[in-house]
């Protein structure tokens, strides 16, 4: 089989000495500086119904750096400010083609600390990088191999609500390689009491990473809120303790993802899931906690991006579906089925269900149907007034 290249980021912690610590400090402000002050001038721009391009924030920012009040804006990289433009750039685009929403500013305390370098304002050598306006390399952690002969195109650096730093190499892996054609197909119904179920009966348990340190999570956020508000030492040491915990939660929830994510698309051809509607699912307020613990959407993600890097298929059935209500045996469909019912038996042909094993069966079969036809996993239509085109899942529904 042929070799696919693909562009893959491969992220690592590091350790930064003082010095790049207070140099990327500055960067992120800088980066965040430049993308609120052009998307202002676009903004203002959009209300006199005039469109200001890439090219012209450029512009802007070599007459920024000429003035006294942002001249520190040449103390940085000037990779990483451009870089923000034409982020803001890809922002107004899926803006304009009802892919995303209006662009909003950047605070300085709660959104993403993070710089991008191109390769004009990197070194790569030997295993070490080291970044534009830096003299020392930085002190990466490789917990895995780069591909061999695999050379960054870009380098983003990080630093999370936890205060840890990472940075994101962008490489071309000649690894990736589809997988041999199989002949097997498996439905997915994913769950709160356990998080997927397949077609072929196996059940995997919901781990509930949020509930395992709800207790401490609690503890910290009392704690943080007795701290006075503002710039204080105290408050931002107890703002980093909840965001360990909250980094500790992420990390077991994403680990586990990726496993069963490449299991399902290692064993499988084809695999069928549900196009769930989970932004509005999450309108519950009853299941919204643990809705998001289960994040069946990053789960979606993944399935899609390593099923295209390795020839499979991934398959969403249409979220109306009645999956859970429908005999899997003889093709009944009952009338009502409330979320309390786990088991039922068919009045038809008198086979007994349960009730996530027959629906990840009735996903499979419409999802096996849908591939012959040529259907498969497709964007959603958005109307002119923002709103999805199809119906969406009521909330109560189960997940």
């Amino acid at each position: 089989m042929p070799t696919v290249h693909v562009k893959r980021a491969f992220k690592y912690r590091f350790y930064p000495t003082p010095e790049q610590a207070a140099e990327l400090a500055r960067t992120f402000g800088c980066v965040r500086k430049v993308y609120n002050l052009a998307l202002a001038a676009r903004t203002e721009a959009w209300a006199r119904q005039e469109r200001v391009n890439y090219n012209q924030t450029s512009a802007m920012l070599t007459a920024w750096k000429k003035t006294g009040e942002l001249a520190y804006l040449n103390e940085v990289s000037s990779v990483p400010l451009q870089q923000a433009l034409r982020h803001l750039q890809t922002a107004f685009s899926n803006f304009f083609a009802k892919r995303a929403r209006y662009p909003r500013f950047k605070s300085r305390k709660t959104s993403r600390k993070c710089a991008e370098y191109t390769t004009s304002a990197f070194r790569f050598c030997d295993g070490r990088i080291t970044l534009a306006k830096m003299a020392q390399a930085l002190d990466i952690v490789w917990s895995r191999p780069l591909p061999e002969g695999a050379k960054p195109s870009t380098v983003t650096v990080s630093q999370d609500g936890a205060g840890r730093w990472f940075v994101s190499l962008l490489c071309e892996d000649p690894a990736v390689e589809p997988l041999p054609a199989a002949d097997t197909a498996v439905g997915v119904d994913v769950g709160l009491d356990h998080l997927l179920t397949l077609s072929t009966g196996e059940k995997i348990t919901n781990p509930r990473h949020e509930r395992r340190d709800r207790a401490r999570l609690a503890k910290a956020q009392r704690d943080l809120a007795r701290k006075a508000r503002g710039e204080g030492a105290n408050r931002a040491r107890a703002r980093r303790k909840v965001a360990r915990i909250h980094a500790r939660i992420a990390d077991r929830r994403r680990d586990l993802l990726h496993k069963l994510s490449t299991r399902l698309v290692r064993e499988n051809q084809v695999v069928v899931i549900e196009d769930l509607s989970v932004r509005n699912m999450v309108k519950n307020g009853t299941l919204a906690r643990a809705i998001s613990d289960a994040a069946w959407r990053q789960f979606r993600t993944m399935l899609e991006y390593k099923a295209q890097w390795y020839g499979r298929e991934v398959i969403a059935v249409d979220r109306f579906f009645p999956s859970s209500k429908l005999c899997s045996a003889c093709g009944t469909l009952t009338r009502a089925m409330p979320l309390n019912v786990r088991t039922w038996t068919c009045e038809t042909c008198g086979t007994a269900h349960d009730r996530d094993v027959n629906a990840a069966k009735n996903l499979k079969a419409a999802g096996l149907a849908a591939s012959v036809c040529g259907a498969g996993v497709r964007p959603q239509r958005r109307t002119p007034g923002g709103q999805s085109a199809t119906k969406q899942k009521p909330s109560r529904r189960e997940p």
